[in-house]
């Protein structure tokens, strides 16, 4: 049985999302942390845990370091799983 190459296309669209994000948080920092700002404090509010994640927005600089840290670790994750599972659809193997 073989992957199914809707899956492939969608698994893919996610991984753009994901590396379209990152591409904002190392190139366009000021924005990226302001957007983010901003969608937590607009009401009606829709996210859970929103305190928390305002908190720890609140020291900007530490806020970037460690979204750039868990990017890199996500990069990493992301682009392996793509790997993988377009080597699944090639090979015709889960």
């Amino acid at each position: 049985m073989t992957v199914p190459f809707g899956f492939v296309l969608v698994f893919l669209l996610f991984s753009l999302l994901f590396l379209g994000n990152t591409y904002r948080l190392w190139f366009k920092t000021d924005k990226y942390y302001e957007d983010i700002r901003t969608s937590l404090t607009r009401q009606p509010n829709i996210y859970p845990f929103r305190e928390f994640w305002l908190r720890q927005m609140e020291n900007k600089q530490r806020w970037v370091l460690w979204q750039k840290i868990f990017s890199v670790i996500g990069l990493f994750a992301v682009i392996g799983a793509d790997i993988l599972v377009v080597m699944a659809y090639l090979t015709g193997k889960y």
